[in-house]
């Protein structure tokens, strides 16, 4: 029996009282008033309604150790990243490796894998596999519904998959980013629930308008917790999330630092706990406690409503943090090798021309958002070959199918600024194949073949040196402690900027110049994509 007292945060009726809760086998047995003045609140866990583990570098049982002592006793987690490589091993990885801590991760199905037949991925998920999926208790929703020209074209084998959805009483996941209008109303109309891409106050207000529930996100890249928050002032239905956020920014919090930041906009505390904990329970059906009787023992322990940074976490009824520390230890699971391409040669990524002189199609990087610019720009070649040109920040960014395709692409990109280096990753959302960026032809092989020798993760070499993150895990994750994948990390970001690149957050940057269903422009294995047109362009513009 697990006795708590102090201020409890009811968040169906909006009160806060003086209480004693009373804990017997994983729930609440009584939750009783009381004439006691205390100093310490008692409130729901926090939930992260859509998050994609595998981009903290982390793998499940190593997030939860880094996120619990944050407050977070549940995520809504979708294993797309993990589909895309290896399929339903990848997603059957995931819930293994979550089981052996106290965390809640329950997890949504991959509505696109691949994401488009625009480029080449591990796996691919049909209906049949999804319908499999959703039938498992893990499982409570069909994950964001990226392809949204599919939907909005009324594909049949997509349709299949959120009929299949609605049929098994799971919700549907949206990913509409600046989808407006009639096609945006034609969109939710199949049943689409919730959209995280919403950049754009006005944007986000139509959707919210039309019954979408819209998550307000603070990843490590995108950012637009800002731009939204007023519409949890407005009452607005919304879900704090970080989607896609890196285990160096994990350290420093999670949930509770989005809880703070709504105060300094002067929302109201319990406004703000009603997106990290009763909306996404209610919207989900989550089995997690919101601090009723006959509920999970699911909750956290506060000195005020000045900071939301927990002193003590329970999950079933059972302490798992204190004073932000974990108080279990992970045992990850381990996967096998993913890299199954030859060596990248020099000659794969030159581009020739008998001109003096071409304008070249550049993807234009924007600070601290997933979508591009569509830049054409000028360019002298050197010995009948179109090369970067670091004076104007022009650099050259190619992908290598990591699948036994053989596919290789080359285009240009502005705004990472680079000098004397190449960089490459193997996140590289959604297909995850590598990915580089650098100044040099050799350089870049060199990036990419250290990353194919390693299995994947992220490196940068130079002249001299190489500096590499190892991501054993589909190249997706590490399974070394937070504060180890953290200082490696921390280390490479060191180093890019002392080549002269400014991005807060250079490789989370780099893994998104190739997801083909972001605006404007972007790169796959197959070639340089409109996202827009829905077409490939050419790297030389006419």
């Amino acid at each position: 029996m697990l006795e708590i007292e102090g201020n409890i945060i009811d968040l169906f009726n909006e009160n806060i009282y003086p209480g004693k809760i009373l804990v017997k086998n994983n729930k609440i047995l009584s939750v009783k008033k009381t004439n006691v003045e205390y100093n310490k609140y008692i409130l729901p866990g926090y939930v992260d309604a859509h998050i994609h583990i595998e981009s903290s570098l982390l793998c499940p049982s190593r997030f939860a150790e880094v996120v619990i002592p944050h407050g977070t006793v549940a995520t809504v987690s979708d294993p797309h990243e993990i589909a895309n490589v290896l399929g339903i091993e990848g997603i059957k990885y995931m819930i293994d490796d979550s089981k052996g801590t106290p965390l809640k991760i329950f997890f949504t199905a991959p509505s696109c894998v691949p994401a488009t037949v625009f480029e080449t991925n591990g796996s691919v998920l049909t209906h049949r596999e999804i319908e499999m999926l959703l039938k498992m208790d893990e499982i409570v929703a069909l994950g964001e519904v990226m392809d949204y020209y599919s939907v909005i074209n009324e594909d049949e084998e997509m349709l299949n998959k959120i009929n299949i959805a609605k049929k098994l009483g799971k919700v549907i996941d949206g990913h509409a980013p600046l989808l407006r209008g009639e096609l945006l109303k034609k969109y939710i109309s199949f049943g689409i629930s919730t959209d995280h891409e919403s950049v754009l106050y006005d944007e986000a207000l139509e959707k919210a308008k039309l019954g979408v529930k819209i998550m307000i996100r603070e990843g490590s890249v995108a950012k637009n917790f800002k731009e939204l928050i007023k519409l949890v002032k407005e009452n607005f239905e919304c879900f704090f999330v970080t989607d896609d956020i890196l285990v160096t920014d994990l350290l420093k919090g999670h949930l509770d630092l989005l809880l703070n930041e709504a105060l300094k906009y002067n929302i109201d505390p319990i406004k703000a706990l009603k997106c990290v904990s009763l909306y996404p329970v209610l919207h989900y059906k989550l089995p997690v406690g919101l601090l009723r009787e006959n509920d999970y023992g699911d909750f956290v322990i506060i000195k005020n409503l000045d900071n939301f940074t927990p002193i003590e976490v329970y999950i079933n009824g059972f302490l798992v943090a204190k004073e932000g520390k974990p108080l279990f230890i992970a045992n990850p699971k381990q996967t096998g090798n993913t890299m199954k391409t030859k060596f990248l040669e020099e000659n794969r990524i030159k581009i020739k021309t008998d001109k003096e002189n071409v304008k070249v199609n550049v993807i234009g990087v924007i600070e601290a958002q997933i979508i591009t610019e569509h830049l054409i720009e000028e360019i002298k070649p050197r010995k009948g070959f179109v090369e970067a040109e670091n004076e104007k920040d022009i650099l050259k960014i190619v992908v290598v199918e990591r699948y036994g395709k053989n596919n290789v692409s080359t285009g240009f990109i502005k705004g990472f600024g680079l000098k004397n280096c190449a960089i490459a990753s193997s996140i590289a959302h959604d297909s995850h194949n590598i990915v580089a960026v650098g100044d040099d032809d050799k350089l870049i092989v060199k990036a990419v073949n250290e990353l194919i020798l390693s299995g994947g993760g992220l490196c940068l070499v130079n002249y001299t040196s190489k500096y590499l993150l190892p991501l054993p895990i589909a190249g997706l994750m590490s399974t070394e402690r937070a504060d180890e994948v953290a200082k490696k990390l921390n280390l490479l970001h060191e180093k890019v900027r002392e080549h002269g690149c400014k991005l807060k957050n250079p490789f989370i940057t780099l893994s998104f110049m190739t997801l083909l269903v972001i605006p404007e422009l972007k790169i796959s294995d197959k070639g340089l994509f409109n996202v827009k047109k829905q077409q490939f362009i050419p790297v030389l513009a006419e």
